[in-house]
């Protein structure tokens, strides 16, 4: 079948075409509905079915490759590296399914992960999975504040974390901001299951924390069967980054996020039973949930958590993993092709890269030049993909286990199956002709694995992603884009204040928030600004209430420093702005509106655009002078 006549079933006839994709998965008990969408935007896939993604990740593969591996976690900055076979894998997610249950968990309790890249946080979403808990994985980079927010909001019974992850050779303490954490957030998880590694000094509070060794040992031959759930069950929650400062968390259901990963494992990714998987991304984001954990397993493949950087101990290193474990298919970011790239060359060559099938990119925008280097470098295919946290699996690429379908330079592909893509013209709401700019939208229902709501807040879900188009209701991804006359998809930034660094999603408002509580700061504008390597970085803007604190080009660097160190505590290093300008005024409208993309364009070299409405035109010439001082 052709790629065309694939789409056109997925789009013309979804119950069809989701009813036979769903035969890629196991299911305890039969489906009576394959789709539910009588209350749009709300859609319910494979109604009154029930299945289990440990099930499907890791106990159906016991039968035909019990001893074949499964998880392999490997730290170049502990130098350990340990090979679980789906057997081996099965028994530890038992035991910390059982010390889950031991300590009062219960099917639909939250329980949030925050965890460095081990193993162990592979077998802490597994283990919730298996019984029914709704995970929330923190990622390892974020700082108290961001933390206690997401703790307020999930209010987990349960913390699983340890005492500190590794980077760069140096020890990052996450017991200590866990501690503030819970000290900072209103709701006070019962207990905190704490990996001890022997990286940091860990004490434990008495009645709350617990020892994972200690409590593993006493659930050693552990057997804990799965929970079948109802296939709309929730499954867990992520956290992304929102324009309003407050994160929303992606909730995720059970069938249609399984049905989903097998089924992009299989079109999209090309992965077979027995062959190994490797992406470098974190268990924080949803490229860690969608295809480190969950989709190269529920393909029966072995899948790679690394810990460690691409470049340490030294360029070579990915490349060294790839010839070892024979990897068939790796996924990574532009950004991290763009580092290797400043290396020397024979540190990718010395190694036999003959295993490998394609390179799978995503994250941010895929330059040509890098895409180009990497290409010619690997002779394999460069796949670049296009999707969101709230997607969990890509929207736009090429599904190569279909046709061999070419791919376009500085393009993410086609619209995947199951994805109803539009261009819409923001102010007419009419879909855009070819080569036109809109905002790239996508007609309902989302297809299975697509987020079901915000959690615990149905109308920000509508009124976020629902609400944006005058004449129809569309999901909005947020993005602009235009579609070339073959149906290949270009992106050009965001439409809202949420950036991309380096392929992490940063709310500029909550990096706003945080450099406002210097005691310094009136006020502050954040904005992204594009950067060669890590394809956007925030730049902020700022306004000082005393301007005698930064008249020397030396007070100015220690303040800035200042402010730094203010978001790399409440937020983690991850937000941290590349440089804090300090101005008198901030270009606003005569309303009161920051002028946020007239901002970014000057820091950009572009053009301001239309001014019409500028309160002060002199407040564009300081964020000027601001850049070249």
């Amino acid at each position: 079948m052709s790629y065309a006549a694939f789409y056109q079933k997925s789009i013309q006839a979804p119950e069809a075409f989701w009813d036979q994709e769903a035969k890629l998965i196991d299911w305890h008990k039969p489906y009576d509905q394959v789709l539910d969408h009588s209350k749009p935007p709300f859609a319910k896939w494979y109604v009154g079915g029930e299945t289990n993604l440990c099930h499907n990740a890791v106990d159906r593969w016991l039968a035909t490759q019990a001893d074949q591996p499964a998880l392999i976690a490997i730290s170049t900055e502990t130098n350990i590296e340990k090979t679980y076979s789906f057997a081996e894998l099965h028994a530890e997610v038992q035991r910390m399914a059982a010390i889950m249950l031991s300590l009062g968990v219960k099917q639909g309790d939250r329980v949030l992960i925050y965890m460095p890249m081990i193993a162990e946080a592979a077998f802490a979403m597994l283990a919730c999975a298996r019984i029914g808990a709704v995970h929330s994985v923190v990622f390892g980079g974020f700082a108290s504040k961001s933390l206690g927010t997401r703790i307020d909001d999930a209010k987990p019974v349960l913390v699983v974390s340890a005492d500190a992850g590794m980077r760069g050779g140096k020890a990052v303490p996450y017991k200590p901001l866990l501690d503030e954490a819970i000290a900072l957030a209103e709701h006070k998880p019962a207990h905190v299951l704490l990996v001890n590694r022997g990286l940091d000094e860990m004490k434990l509070v008495a009645g709350r924390d617990v020892d994972y060794a200690t409590a593993r040992a006493q659930h050693l031959d552990a057997q804990v069967p799965v929970t079948w759930l109802e296939s709309n069950a929730m499954s867990y929650v992520l956290y992304t980054s929102g324009t309003t400062g407050k994160p929303k968390g992606v909730q995720r259901d059970v069938g249609g996020y399984a049905v989903a990963l097998a089924s992009s494992m299989k079109h999209i990714f090309c992965g077979k039973p027995g062959e190994t998987y490797f992406a470098t991304s974190d268990i924080g984001w949803v490229v860690g949930h969608s295809y480190i954990v969950y989709g190269p397993l529920i393909a029966g493949m072995a899948t790679i958590m690394y810990e460690g950087t691409p470049i340490r101990p030294d360029a070579g290193i990915w490349w060294s993993i790839v010839e070892k474990y024979k990897v068939t298919r790796m996924f990574s970011a532009p950004t991290a092709v763009r580092v290797l790239k400043k290396h020397p060359l024979e540190l990718m060559r010395k190694y036999d890269l003959s295993s490998l099938k394609a390179l799978y990119l995503a994250g941010e925008p895929l330059d040509e030049t890098t895409s180009s280097w990497i290409a010619t470098e690997l002779g394999v295919p460069i796949v670049d993909n296009y999707w969101q946290t709230e997607t969990g699996w890509p929207i736009l690429s090429v599904a190569r286990g279909v046709e061999q379908t070419a791919t376009r330079l500085g393009s993410p592909g086609v619209a995947m199956y199951g994805y109803d893509v539009r261009i819409i013209n923001e102010n007419t709401g009419a879909e855009c002709a070819a080569n036109e700019k809109g905002v790239v939208a996508i007609k309902g229902p989302l297809p299975p694995g697509c987020m079901q709501t915000v959690y615990g807040d149905d109308q920000r879900f509508v009124n976020t992603y629902w609400s944006n188009f005058s004449h129809e209701q569309l999901y909005s991804t947020f993005d602009w884009g235009i579609r070339d006359a073959d149906g290949y998809y270009f992106i050009l930034g965001r439409t809202d204040d949420v950036i991309n660094v380096a392929g992490h999603r940063l709310g500029t408002r909550e990096i706003e928030e945080s450099i406002s509580s210097h005691p310094q700061i009136s006020e502050v504008a954040v904005v992204g600004v594009e950067d060669k390597l890590k394809g956007q970085v925030a730049v902020a803007f700022a306004i000082l209430k005393n301007p005698e604190l930064a008249e020397t080009p030396e007070q100015k660097r220690a303040l800035e420093a200042e402010v730094m160190s203010v978001v790399d505590k409440q937020l983690g290093a991850v937000a941290r702005p590349s440089r804090v300008h300090f101005v008198s005024m901030l270009p606003k409208t005569r309303s009161g509106k920051l002028l946020r993309r007239s901002i970014q364009a000057i820091c950009e070299g572009r053009e301001a655009g239309d001014l019409t409405t500028i309160e002060d035109p002199s407040s564009l010439q300081q964020i000027q002078a601001a850049l070249t001082a």
